[in-house]
């Protein structure tokens, strides 16, 4: 069964910095594009990051120059290094990916259960 589990979520003060790990498991014949999304209380889920199969990436407004991107393709896991946190960074992260399960297979759409950040004043 494929599926997508975040780690690295924590409680950090403000200009702290946390790395967030999303590793993708089971049967994956390939990944496509990759991402960040975050939602914090009463707010509506939003894109963070997002990478593309071809390293490609973007970023949200508010966290360009802090947060960066990555994927390893060998080990199937995406991360995500944010520096300089600020309060309003706390939310619940998760990661979202485009996957095939095999040659030929339709491309479905996974999301991980999500890692809480936490960024105290």
């Amino acid at each position: 069964q494929l599926q997508l589990v975040e780690s690295g979520g924590g409680l950090v003060q403000a200009g702290g910095s946390l790395r967030l790990s999303c590793a993708a498991s089971g049967s994956i014949f390939s990944i496509n594009n990759m991402g960040w999304y975050r939602q914090a209380p009463g707010k509506q889920r939003e894109l963070v990051a997002g990478i593309t199969n071809g390293g490609s990436t973007n970023y949200a407004d508010s966290v360009k120059g802090r947060f960066t991107i990555s994927r390893d393709n060998a080990k199937n896991t995406l991360y995500l290094k944010m520096t300089s946190l600020k309060p309003e960074d706390t939310a619940v992260y998760y990661c979202n990916a485009g996957l095939y399960s095999d040659l030929g297979s339709a491309l479905m759409d996974y999301w991980g259960k999500g890692t809480l950040v936490t960024v105290s004043s």
